[in-house]
């Protein structure tokens, strides 16, 4: 969540290394996500390309393995290039569980997705690596500094990739598993400042925009939680952005000590946020700020110390910065802008053939979890979020400077405001095109995928996430799949 990279969010929990980036570089505070779950968004930071452009409409479907990534071209122009961790920006990944749950999401019935969000505590007060897949990335990270790069005489561009923030798979939510369990030792744990942690407001479940309403259900929180559950959840998630934010210490660590430091930038961010139990809702998959605000902190040579841009940016912008950052000639049709004349202070004219950047940035999303398309413009103090053809589920227009928890919807409050940001967005994306184009898909690819199993695509799907609610009635939800194809 980039909130918690700037006050008042950065009360809640100690991240030291993301302050030592504050201080000796620059923070963005309003960077954004391009679709807010993992494969579409990054899929959006590689490309450089919106997702509507690239089709990658749900985790399942990322890029299509010949995109030009920005470390491509960077390696083709005598970049030494290295990879760790998670990428998760191709087509052809994640569970049958994550693409059935997306494809389906059109037809006319609530199953739960996930296990109920929860906490576990794990290890002692000493436990420091509790996310040891991470960890053991870091270290190759931190080795590969040590033992090559700190010998290159060519330049060199290191991508270390953490699952971290994420929650944890919940082994109780059927086979293919939820992520909802929230673990942390109670090393981290500590470094959470339980008095500052904001409870959201909890609205009731008549209250609720129609598609938030899906999407809680479909998370698994539309059953009462106690203060004391949501306030644990919270601050073990805020824990874990400790245990994250280590890592990026042990990088700049490594950096130090061999020398690089001084003359390397160093990039901080992330592929969504996590609501956290905000709106009733925890994951990401939605325009909230909790899910669609992601962190973004650059130090190094030239850029700019103890500076706060407050410019809407967003992940599309990461490709002609590093092609910028490489004096690389910047291709014409990427969907976003270098962000260095905002780290630099440079002329903006000057440094991009396009033109000044644009006063917007638009973030959407096809995958699970929501029962509809839905593209997000923000925009000054305003945030406007549209739905499918974007007449037949209501519209949100939320003013994040008198309302930053966006508990107040008002659309039908300043109708010219959201015919022109509509008209921007429209200028951008023609979306209710998009939309019927990923129905269309969805449609297509379920009915291939049953075709290809050759038996009763029930059975499958009685063994996925959807078990619990599945088998209670499986005739009645197969019955709602027949109707829908």
């Amino acid at each position: 969540d980039g909130r918690l990279t700037f006050f008042p969010g950065n009360q809640t929990v100690n991240l030291p290394s993301i302050n030592f980036m504050k201080r000796h570089g620059t923070v963005f505070l309003n960077a954004y996500t391009n679709s807010p779950i993992c494969c579409p968004s990054r899929a959006a930071m590689w490309s450089g390309l919106f997702t509507h452009l690239t089709e990658s409409w749900n985790n399942f479907k990322g890029l299509d393995p010949d995109y030009v990534t920005w470390m491509d071209l960077m390696e083709k122009h005598g970049y030494r290039g290295q990879k760790f961790g998670k990428l998760d920006f191709t087509s052809g990944h994640h569970s049958v569980s994550n693409r059935v749950e997306a494809w389906t999401r059109d037809v006319n019935f609530l199953l739960r997705q996930e296990g109920r969000p929860m906490v576990k505590l794990t290890g002692h007060r000493k436990q420091f690596r509790v996310m040891e897949t991470d960890w053991r990335n870091t270290d190759k990270a931190v080795n590969w500094i040590k033992e090559e790069a700190v010998n290159f005489t060519q330049p060199f561009i290191l991508y270390l990739g953490l699952n971290l923030p994420h929650p944890y798979p919940s082994p109780y939510a059927g086979e293919n598993f939820g992520s909802s369990t929230f673990l942390t030792s109670p090393y981290w744990l500590e470094k959470v400042n339980y008095e500052a942690i904001k409870i959201p407001k909890w609205p009731s479940l008549s209250e609720m925009h129609p598609v938030d309403y899906y999407s809680s259900y479909t998370k698994n929180c539309t059953r009462e939680f106690s203060k004391e559950e949501v306030r644990n959840i919270r601050a073990f998630y805020y824990a874990m952005c400790a245990e994250t934010d280590a890592m990026l210490g042990e990088i700049i660590s490594a950096l130090r000590d061999t020398g690089l430091l001084g003359k390397t930038i160093i990039i901080f961010t992330a592929d969504h946020g996590e609501l956290a139990m905000e709106h009733r809702q925890f994951y990401k998959m939605s325009m909230y700020e909790g899910s669609s605000h992601v962190p973004l902190l650059v130090m190094g040579p030239g850029v700019r110390e103890q500076q706060q841009i407050p410019n809407v940016v967003s992940l599309v912008d990461i490709y002609p910065t590093m092609l910028d950052i490489a004096r690389i000639p910047v291709p014409q049709n990427l969907s976003g802008y270098s962000l260095v004349p905002l780290l630099c202070e440079k002329a903006e004219s000057k440094a991009s053939p396009r033109g000044p950047r644009t006063s917007w940035v638009l973030s959407e999303f096809h995958g699970c979890n929501v029962n509809s398309s839905v593209y997000m413009l923000r925009t000054g103090k305003w945030k406007y979020i549209t739905y499918s053809d974007g007449s037949s589920v209501p519209s949100q227009l939320f003013d994040l400077t008198t309302d930053p928890d966006e508990l107040t919807n008002v659309a039908i409050k300043f109708p010219a405001t959201v015919h022109s940001l509509d008209k921007i967005l429209r200028s951008i994306v023609n979306y209710p095109k998009v939309s019927s184009s990923v129905q269309e898909y969805n449609k297509q690819q379920f009915m291939s995928w049953k075709q290809s199993l050759g038996y009763n695509y029930s059975s499958v799907i009685a063994n996925l996430r959807w078990h619990q609610d599945w088998l209670k009635d499986p005739k009645k939800y197969e019955n709602a799949i027949d109707e829908w194809l």
